[in-house]
């Protein structure tokens, strides 16, 4: 069957999409702040140059080799009697469900564009406030905004791997950088840069431990958008001429740069209003539009900035979380590409519309089991087991179970015999190792 490819550029630009995301911006910022700030950062650079970029690269050679599906590339590649591998390539369902709740995130994002503009809290207790009546009360603001970003990634997906991915990407990655470069030397100009610096970059152990050792390797995991065949769909469309080898590094790079330039901006606004850094998951939508709205008009202009480049690095990696169902629906059942996108859309959006609910005031006794409510279960069972799981299918099936022979032609004209070498070995010992020992700790089973 014929399939459009990304031209080389295209191709690493949406691997870039899928990979930076909220992960970067919003999550490693915080938890950065609250596990020793330089010591992290330290751990978390070790961990995705290994551990993350490991799965990364065994990711890209399973699509590179099959050029199929998620689910035929596991039938595909496996050995001819242990056909049933084929059902690791379900991890796919991975990214149904975390597209279902990751979208209203990005609802939230682009109401507080528009907040931005007029209406800054004024305090950070104002901020917590309005925050939490808006995702509690303003339940048909929130479907709005939902809606429109739902339609947009739509919209992408049902132009194809041309004509809509890589143009999306080719278009909001380059202007995500741009922004960011504009905040950064905004930032040298602010008192609290130094500050910054030395947080992000001098290790203080006092706050580190064993536990934060787990945790950013989760992130490094997690921020590479790995474990739910995403990055081997979008290799599936790979041009023959990429360099596969540098193609990740350069990605796993420029994951890390944004994550630490985001570190370093965020931390240059919290130490310049003499504010604490671990204030964590509340960070973006609770103390920064306070600090903003402190900053004056400087401080609306960055508060834009900011939650216009939180946008295009969410919706590119939002984006990615649906195409490979969308492939799977096309290459194994027949479906047109508008159909898969509308099937798999339509599913997404009536799971986070109910996502939606289960914050709000009015249905969260309804949407609420145990103790967390429907957003919150989609958040961890997404994060917890699904992905960690399909880390440690992908790690053991590479590593394992395909021929090696297959692998080795495939890889070590890139890498090189030494780092190849370098690479299995992590990837069979180290990875699902950790991996697992991560899962066990979200999961309450090893307490560190």
């Amino acid at each position: 069957m014929h399939k459009n490819r990304f031209s080389r550029i295209g191709y690493i630009l949406a691997i870039a999409g899928s990979a930076i995301g909220l992960g970067n911006i919003w999550k490693f910022p915080y938890i950065t702040g609250a596990n020793g700030g330089g010591a992290f950062v330290l751990v978390f650079l070790l961990t995705v140059f290994t551990i993350g970029m490991s799965v990364f690269i065994a990711e890209i050679i399973l699509g590179k080799i099959a050029k199929k599906d998620a689910v035929s590339t596991f039938e595909e590649l496996s050995p001819k009697n242990r056909k049933y591998f084929k059902y690791i390539g379900f991890s796919f369902l991975t990214g149904i469900i975390i597209i279902s709740f990751y979208p209203v995130v990005i609802a939230w994002i682009l109401h507080y564009i528009g907040v931005s503009f007029n209406s800054l809290p004024a305090s950070v207790n104002e901020a917590e406030s309005y925050f939490l009546n808006y995702s509690q009360n303003s339940i048909l603001s929130q479907i709005f905004y939902f809606t429109l970003v739902f339609l947009a990634i739509a919209y992408v997906i049902s132009k194809g791997v041309k004509d809509g991915i890589e143009r999306l990407n080719n278009s909001l990655i380059p202007a995500l950088f741009l922004i960011f470069l504009f905040m950064l030397l905004y930032s040298f100009s602010l008192d609290g840069f130094g500050k910054a610096f030395h947080f992000m970059f001098y290790p203080d152990f006092e706050n580190f431990n064993t536990n934060s050792i787990l945790i950013a390797v989760g992130h490094a995991f997690f921020c590479l958008s790995i474990g739910m065949s995403t990055i081997l769909t979008y290799s599936s469309s790979i041009s023959e001429d990429t360099h596969i080898f540098k193609a990740a590094l350069f990605v796993v790079i420029m994951d890390v740069i944004t994550a630490i330039v985001a570190g370093l901006i965020i931390f240059s606004i919290i130490f310049t209003a003499d504010a604490s850094p671990d204030k964590g998951a509340g960070l973006v939508f609770i103390t920064l539009p306070a600090i903003f709205y402190e900053m004056g008009s400087a401080g609306v202009v960055f508060a834009v900035f900011f939650f216009v480049a939180l946008a295009f690095a969410a919706i590119t990696s939002a984006v990615s979380m649906i195409e490979p169902a969308v492939m799977y629906l096309i290459e194994r059942r027949g479906f047109s590409r508008k159909k898969a996108t509308t099937t798999i859309s339509l599913i997404s959006y009536i799971l986070g519309i109910m996502a939606i609910l289960s914050m709000s005031n009015d249905f969260k006794e309804l949407l609420t089991f145990g103790n967390k409510n429907l957003f919150d279960w989609f958040d961890f069972i997404t994060s917890a087991i699904l992905m960690p799981l399909g880390g440690i299918a992908i790690s053991i099936f590479v590593a394992f179970i395909m021929d090696k022979n297959l692998v080795r032609k495939n890889l070590v004209p890139y890498m090189g015999e030494f780092l190849f070498k370098v690479w299995l070995f992590i990837l069979r010992y180290l990875t699902p190792l950790f991996i697992l020992a991560l899962m066990l700790k979200e999961l309450g089973v090893l307490d560190f």
